[in-house]
């Protein structure tokens, strides 16, 4: 069964409340807070075996791995580093070819790549890119918070080809402030 794991990339800072940081430290609006570095390693144990991605939980080891690229109209690289820890980890190179904006083109791809699939991507284009996947009927939420980087939405299609997709959604709870509610 085709499954898709959909996630928002790691914190950044909030309405100038944080700030970005490189890898190696030095500021950048375009990057992950010091938080969002740690939610990207904390990601590892969440979606490898032995970690929370068990054979009880609706998470699994992704087999391909997506997230949006940095342009010039949206600079931002934290989707690009929320997964290369677990990328690295897992041993599955990143495939970054898709922007935000490109939705459609994604979707094409996704349907044709190893499951399951991660997709770290902007929270603003999330919900957008759940329906070119599923299907405009699908039953999600119309948009994601703008302080939520805790959550992963998951499709399942019950057929490879001809069945319909299914939506739900699971909190990471990496961190002892994660919530547990869903939106």
């Amino acid at each position: 069964m085709p499954k898709i794991m959909i996630i928002r990339h790691a914190e950044k800072h909030q309405h100038g409340i944080g700030k970005g940081v490189t890898e190696d430290g030095r500021p950048s609006r375009h990057e992950l807070t010091v938080r969002g570095w740690q939610r990207a390693v904390a990601l590892v144990h969440l979606f490898t075996p032995g970690g929370a991605a068990s054979r009880n939980s609706p998470l699994q080891p992704p087999r391909s791995i997506f997230a949006s690229e940095a342009t010039k109209q949206s600079p931002s690289l934290r989707a690009i580093h929320t997964a290369a820890p677990l990328a690295a980890a897992l041993g599955i190179e990143v495939n970054h070819d898709y922007a935000e904006g490109e939705e459609a083109a994604l979707a094409a791809v996704v349907h044709a790549v190893p499951s399951p699939v991660l997709i770290v991507w902007h929270h603003g284009h999330i919900s957008k890119l759940a329906r070119k996947i599923a299907g405009d009927q699908l039953d999600c939420p119309s948009h994601w918070p703008d302080h939520r980087f805790d959550i992963v939405w998951i499709l399942e299609r019950s057929d490879r080809h001809a069945g319909a997709w299914s939506f739900s959604q699971v909190a990471q709870r990496l961190f002892p402030d994660d919530r547990a509610d869903l939106f």
